[in-house]
């Protein structure tokens, strides 16, 4: 704990018997004290508060939890097509979100290997990577229901349909049935494309099958080419099963899919940007999956090699210049 918490800590009663705060946020750390205060400023890394007499600020380790009042400025769920977006959402840890949108992150199992995957909508339409379904039909998720004690229940659910795949964007929708657990949880997509090299990001999956793992990290680059796509570059541990998980920012929204790592490398993972998700699921149609049908959709083939490297005759402009070899 910092030095200035163990200050306010020492004198808080004073402090606060002076002071009639309603409405106040309760923060209450790991030494067991808690402090009555507003909130006026949060981050994944401190908490401001103000107790009336001063503004203290906290370190989020020294933090154990958080009870906060209503927002002087409530976020807002909006629903565009398939997904959400939100409003005003707060910055919190990871281990905050990771209790309130980690629900949304499921286990998508083949016969031949697993992934994971986010759920979009309360309704079950949920996002992966197309090579996490290539080439199965069954298909069968694990996902974990909130309980009203704060526990998670899983539940593992089997014909999960496939409903449109993007080979070129390595993307998959599929469709969850519903069950007697109730609604989904799901987690919001980032409305406009807001990134940062060094940003704070953190992923959600399962690697290697180890269920509901976090990662986190920053952003390293932002517009990392690969086969005329960008993606985003982050240095959080991305390894197999984590393919088609969400990638959050800090204020708890998906800004990509992780979708592949370098071998050979250290932290070097890379993710597909929401921008492609939400153009990918607003055109679903084009590329919706037909059981009877394998060629149905739009696919991608890779153009045919150079047979030579000599410019085409029908490029040249008369000039005498020699052709210069392509580079």
């Amino acid at each position: 704990m910092s030095l200035l918490s163990l200050r306010v800590v020492g004198s808080l009663s004073f402090l606060l018997g002076s002071v009639a705060l309603a409405k106040a946020d309760v923060i209450h750390l790991r030494s067991g004290s808690t402090i009555d205060g507003s909130i006026v400023k949060r981050s994944d890394k401190r908490v401001w508060v103000d107790i009336g007499a001063e503004v203290l600020s906290f370190d989020m380790e020294d933090v154990a939890s958080i009870d906060a009042a209503a927002a002087a400025v409530p976020f807002q769920v909006v629903r565009d097509d398939l997904f959400h977006t939100v409003v005003n959402p707060p910055t919190q840890s990871p281990k905050e979100h990771a209790k309130s949108i980690g629900p949304a992150v499921v286990k998508v199992s083949t016969p031949s290997g697993l992934g994971s995957g986010v759920i979009l909508d309360k309704d079950g339409y949920a996002i992966t990577n197309a090579h996490v379904v290539q080439g199965e039909q069954k298909l069968k998720v694990t996902v974990w229901f909130p309980q009203p004690d704060g526990t998670l229940k899983r539940v593992d659910i089997d014909k999960v349909e496939l409903i449109a795949v993007n080979n070129h964007l390595d993307l998959a929708l599929i469709k969850i049935p519903t069950t007697k657990e109730g609604d989904f949880s799901f987690a919001p997509i980032q409305k406009e494309e807001q990134l940062d090299i060094g940003q704070a990001v953190f992923a959600i999956g399962n690697p290697l099958g180890l269920e509901r793992t976090l990662t986190q990290g920053v952003i390293s680059t932002t517009q990392r080419s690969f086969d005329g796509l960008t993606y985003i570059q982050m240095d959080c541990p991305i390894n197999p099963g984590n393919s088609g998980g969400p990638l959050f920012n800090t204020r708890g929204e998906v800004i990509g899919i992780t979708n592949m790592g370098l071998r050979g490398g250290e932290s070097l993972g890379f993710a597909i940007p929401a921008r492609y998700v939400k153009d990918f699921v607003r055109n679903r149609e084009a590329f919706a999956y037909d059981r009877s049908n394998p060629n149905s959709g739009h696919n991608y083939h890779d153009g045919p090699t150079r047979s030579k490297f000599d410019t085409e005759s029908a490029l040249l402009d008369g000039s005498k210049a020699t052709p210069s070899a392509a580079q």
